[in-house]
C-alpha cells in the first residue's frame, strides 16, 4: 500500500519537526517526568488510595489496594442534550464490566461539559462554545488529577470535545489513552431535501412548522448528526491519527459491532500501560508526523474549517507548533477523495458503506500522501487502518477493505479524485490572514471582487436581507466576531440568505473575523481572520463600499482602497457589554481577556 512520500509532506513535515525542536523537546521531558514506576496510584499515601477507592465494589477494592493490576481513568461527556453523546450514558458499566473481566479495573475520573452547537447555534449561548473546548481540557486535567490512573479512555464525540479532552489528555501524556467513539445516527431526511426547505424558509417560502418538520426528520435518534461538520470530523481525526481503533468511527450506536469495538477498545488500552506488553503513553505516540496525517484526512474530506483553530491548539499541547501554513501547503498536493454534505449529497453512513476510513487510508498510502508508520494505538502503525471491521459468529475481525468503493459519488480512489487539491486556502493581504474552504464552491466563484456591506451581527444581515438590500453584488462584512470579541461564535445565520443570493445570481462572499465550521457551503467564506477587529485589526477599519478582492485562487484578500487613505483610517469601535453578560456569559470575562488570536488556536493556554 506505501510508497515513497510525496516531496511536500516531507518538507512541510521536516520544516514542522525544526519549528518545535525546542517546545516538543521540554514537553517529552515533561511527560517522561510523570511516569511513575509500576502503578501510577503507588505513590499515593494510604489515606489518599483510601479515598479513591472508597465507592468501589470489594473486587475492585482489593485490585486497587494491591498496586499491581492497571486502572483505567474514563472521562466522560455523556449528556442527554447532545444526540452524540447520549449513548454514552452506559457505557462506563460497560467499561467497568470489561476491565474486570481482564484483571483490571476502571472508574470514572470526571465528566466535563459538553454543549450542543446544534441547540446553541444563532443564540447567545454558542458565544461560549469555542471557550467550552478550553474548559473541557481543564475538566479533564482535574478529573486525572487524582493519579490513580494507568490509563485514559475518552468519551467525547462532538465539536469542541474532543478536541478539549485531547488537549487535557495532552497534559497527562505519560498515560496511554483511546477514544472511543459512539458512533452516527442513522440516515434521515436527505441532506439535499433538508437543505431546500431551509433557503424556502430564508425566503419566506415555508412556514416555521415546515422548516421543525425538516429539521426533526433530519436529527432523529441518538448518534451524531449525520453530515460532515467538526463532530464528524473529529471522528475522522481520531482515526487517522490513531486514537480510535481501525474502522470504529462511524458505527452505529446500538449495534452488536459497536458494543464490540468499545470492548475492544478496553482490552487494548490495558495493553498500552506501562504494566502491559505495548507501553504507548498518549504524548509520544502523538508526534509531528500524526499532526501531518490529520490536515491530510482534513483536506483529503473536506472537513470542518473549525479545526483550522482545533489541530492548532492540540498540537500545541503536545508542544508541536502547527501553523495555517502547513494546511495551506498540503492542501495543495491533496487530492479531494470524499464528498459529504454539506460538500455533496451524501451523508457519512454513505460515507462508511462506501469504504470509509479505511479505504481513504489506503488511497492516500499509496500516493506517500500518509506517515503510515506513525504510531497508533492499534498496535503497529497506521499502516494497520486500511481495514474494515466486521462481526463474524459474534467475533470481531478485521479485513482488509474493498477494493473498489462502494460509491464513487461519495468516496473515490487517487485516479479518480472529486479535486486535486484539498479546497482549503490560506488568504493574506491588507486584511491580515484569513482561510477559505472552496471544496463545495464553484470554480467561477473562487474570485469575488466586489464592494462590502459592514455589519457587527449576523442577525443585522438576515434583517437587511429580509428588506431586500441585497440586490447587487455584494462581499458581506461581519466583523467584532472574534474570539477576543465574544467568544467567536459560529454564524449559520449566514448561510441560506447568502446561498440564495448566489442563486439569484449574484456574486457574493462573506469576510468575517468568526467562524462558520463545515457547514459553510458553496458561498465563498474567508472566515477566521486575524487580527481580529476587537483587537484593532483592519477589518475594523473597512467602509460600506470599500472594493475588495477576495481571491482563492492566488490566496489574496486585497483592499482597493487608495493606500494613503487606508493608511491613515482609524479602526472602529464596538461596545460588546451586551455580549459578556447573561446565559453565564459574564463568568468566561477572563476567557475573552486571555484568548490568544485564531491562528494560534484562539486559546487561552
Amino acid at each position: 500500500m506505501s510508497a515513497p512520500l510525496h516531496p511536500v509532506l516531507v518538507e512541510v513535515t521536516e520544516r514542522l519537526r525544526q519549528r518545535s525542536a525546542a517546545r516538543r523537546a521540554a514537553y517529552l521531558a515533561r511527560i517522561d517526568a510523570a511516569r511513575a514506576e509500576g502503578t501510577q496510584r503507588r505513590a499515593l499515601s494510604c489515606g489518599n488510595l483510601a479515598h479513591g477507592f472508597a465507592a468501589c465494589n470489594n473486587a475492585d477494592k482489593q485490585h486497587l489496594r494491591g498496586l499491581r493490576t492497571p486502572n483505567i481513568g474514563i472521562v466522560s461527556a455523556y449528556n442527554d442534550m447532545l444526540s452524540a453523546h447520549q449513548p454514552y450514558e452506559l457505557y462506563p458499566e460497560q467499561i467497568r464490566a470489561t476491565a474486570r473481566r481482564l484483571g483490571a479495573t476502571a472508574q470514572v475520573a470526571g465528566g466535563v461539559p459538553a454543549m450542543c452547537d446544534g441547540v446553541t447555534q444563532g443564540q447567545a449561548g454558542m458565544e461560549l462554545s469555542l471557550f467550552s473546548r478550553d474548559l473541557i481540557a481543564m475538566g479533564t486535567a482535574v478529573g486525572l488529577s487524582h493519579d490513580m490512573f494507568d490509563a485514559v479512555v475518552c468519551l467525547g464525540i462532538c465539536d469542541k470535545i474532543v478536541p478539549g479532552m485531547l488537549i487535557g489528555a495532552l497534559s497527562f501524556g505519560h498515560l496511554p489513552t483511546v477514544f472511543i467513539p459512539a458512533g452516527p445516527m442513522p440516515s434521515g431526511l436527505p441532506n439535499e431535501q433538508k437543505s431546500a426547505v431551509r433557503q424556502r424558509y430564508a425566503e419566506g417560502k415555508a412556514n416555521r412548522d415546515e422548516l421543525l418538520e425538516a429539521e426533526a426528520a433530519s436529527y432523529h435518534s441518538p448518534g451524531t448528526c449525520t453530515f460532515y461538520g467538526t463532530a464528524n470530523s473529529n471522528q475522522m481525526l481520531m482515526e487517522i491519527m490513531g486514537l480510535h481503533l481501525p474502522g470504529a468511527s462511524f458505527v452505529n450506536p446500538g449495534t452488536a459491532l459497536r458494543s464490540a469495538l468499545t470492548d475492544a477498545a478496553v482490552e487494548r488500552v490495558l495493553q498500552l500501560t506501562s504494566q502491559g506488553t505495548d507501553y504507548r503513553p498518549l504524548g509520544r505516540l502523538l508526534d509531528e508526523r500524526s499532526f501531518i496525517n490529520a490536515v491530510v484526512g482534513l483536506h483529503a474530506t473536506g472537513g470542518s474549517t473549525n479545526h483550522l483553530l482545533h489541530l492548532v491548539a492540540m498540537a500545541r499541547a503536545a508542544g508541536i507548533e502547527l501553523r495555517w501554513e502547513d494546511f495551506d501547503a498540503l492542501s495543495a498536493v491533496v487530492p479531494l477523495l470524499a464528498r459529504v454534505y454539506p460538500n455533496g449529497k451524501a451523508d457519512v453512513n454513505h460515507f462508511q458503506h462506501a469504504g470509509g476510513m479505511g479505504f481513504l487510508i489506503r488511497e492516500l498510502g499509496s500516493a506517500g500522501l500518509l506517515h503510515l508508520d506513525a504510531q497508533t494505538v492499534w498496535g503497529g502503525s497506521l499502516a494497520d487502518y486500511a481495514q474494515v471491521a466486521q462481526l463474524q459468529d459474534d467475533q470481531l475481525q478485521w479485513s482488509a477493505v474493498a477494493e473498489h468503493s462502494a460509491d464513487t459519488e461519495v468516496l473515490r480512489p487517487l485516479t479518480q479524485a472529486f479535486r486535486p487539491d484539498g479546497g482549503l486556502r490560506l488568504l493574506q493581504g491588507e486584511l491580515g490572514q484569513a482561510v477559505i474552504k472552496v471544496s463545495a464552491v464553484p470554480e467561477d466563484r473562487f474570485c469575488i471582487e466586489a464592494p462590502v456591506r459592514v455589519f457587527h451581527e449576523q442577525d443585522e444581515v438576515k434583517r437587511a436581507f429580509e428588506r431586500g438590500e441585497f440586490n447587487a453584488d455584494v462581499i458581506v462584512v461581519v466583523r467584532f466576531q472574534g474570539p477576543a470579541a465574544n467568544g467567536m461564535p459560529e454564524l449559520h445565520k449566514l448561510t441560506p440568505p447568502l446561498a440564495v443570493l448566489q442563486k439569484r445570481g449574484l456574486r457574493v462572499a462573506l469576510l468575517t473575523d468568526g467562524r462558520m465550521s463545515g457547514a459553510s457551503g458553496q458561498v465563498p467564506a474567508a472566515i477566521h481572520i486575524t487580527p481580529e477587529a476587537a483587537n484593532g485589526g483592519p477589518i475594523a477599519r473597512l467602509r460600506d463600499g470599500d472594493i475588495v478582492r477576495l481571491d482563492a485562487a492566488n490566496g489574496v484578500l486585497q483592499v482597493l482602497v487608495d493606500a494613503q487613505e487606508w493608511a491613515a483610517r482609524t479602526a472602529a469601535t464596538q461596545d460588546l457589554s451586551a455580549a459578556h453578560v447573561g446565559l453565564g456569559r459574564e463568568l468566561f470575562s477572563v476567557f475573552r481577556q486571555r484568548v490568544g488570536s485564531a491562528d494560534l488556536g484562539a486559546s487561552i493556554f
